[in-house]
């Protein structure tokens, strides 16, 4: 009997991955699931730790290598719904893990609430944001974080247990529901131009929109991982159908016959010209499943 078989309107079996993330690059998962509800999805959850099934949460798709020979076990999207809902009360904004932080941000500035126009530009959605803690801003605002746990049992992490560092958070559950932030009331004007500000900038370094690219590594304490890159000469560099961009050496971007394997070759070229260079041990950003 295939494994979750009772789940089979909501599975896609050996589901090809590359259309999902950044990179456009990776093999199939051996089930993708898209529950409809948060019950479906706790049931899932339940199931997947019970009988040992190896399970991956995919949201936007914007920090993950796919390998060429797949993921095993289960891969979970939050696309419905009761995932992607947003809700604004007074300078409370409730949010599913599932919506993108784009509609995250526009939601709160229509409401003149202010406090993360500033990651504007950022691609991802809401949970992916706050488990690694989107440009070290996000987690500040962030009151509550409600989460399916291995049992597959809803819980709530209050403020006061959740830590944020340096691109990451202490939320290790398996799923990340809903997250309720509390933002500061501004003018309407004042977010507009600190939004506009922060798009520019940040849109004049990365890859052009067209190109499939991802972030790869963590900026090293005081230090900014593009710069260091650069230096090594390695920008524009290829290795198969994977390219360092010329707009920031922090990104590799891929072609269409590109592989997994050749961006991980790419990866480790980085990382070794850099330790030679500067005696400093990069950290990937980008999760390898």
């Amino acid at each position: 009997m295939p494994a979750l078989e009772e789940f089979e309107e909501i599975i896609r079996r050996n589901e090809p991955l590359a259309p999902y993330v950044h990179l456009k690059v990776g093999g199939p998962a051996e089930m993708l699931i898209q529950p409809r509800t948060r019950e479906e999805l706790a049931e899932v959850v339940r199931q997947c730790f019970e009988q040992k099934i190896p399970l991956h949460v995919l949201g936007g798709g914007s920090n993950v290598l796919i390998p060429d020979e797949g993921v095993r076990g289960a891969v979970i999207r939050l696309t419905a719904p009761a995932f992607t809902t947003i809700e604004v009360d007074g300078k409370r904004v409730r949010a599913g893990c599932g919506a993108s932080l784009a509609s995250l941000i526009s939601e709160a500035s229509t409401h003149a609430l202010a406090g993360l126009e500033t990651l504007v530009g950022i691609q991802g959605t809401v949970g992916g944001a706050i488990r690694c803690n989107c440009s070290g801003e996000i987690g500040r605002f962030v009151r509550r974080v409600e989460v399916i746990d291995a049992r597959g049992e809803i819980q709530v992490r209050e403020k006061d247990e959740l830590q944020f560092g340096h691109s990451s958070s202490s939320l290790d559950d398996p799923v990340l529901l809903t997250a309720e932030f509390e933002l500061d009331a501004d003018e309407p004007s004042a977010i507009v131009k600190r939004m506009r500000k922060a798009w520019i900038h940040r849109k004049s370094r990365q890859p052009l929109t067209f190109q499939a690219a991802a972030r790869i590594f963590k900026n090293p304490k005081g230090l900014v991982a593009s710069e260091m890159i650069e230096q090594t000469g390695l920008a524009k560099t290829q290795v198969g159908g994977a390219e360092i961009s010329e707009r920031d050496a922090n990104f590799i971007v891929t072609r269409e016959n590109a592989t997994a394997r050749d961006v991980l070759r790419l990866i480790d070229l980085v990382r070794s010209r850099v330790r030679e260079r500067f005696n400093v041990e990069l950290e990937q950003e980008i999760t390898i499943w």
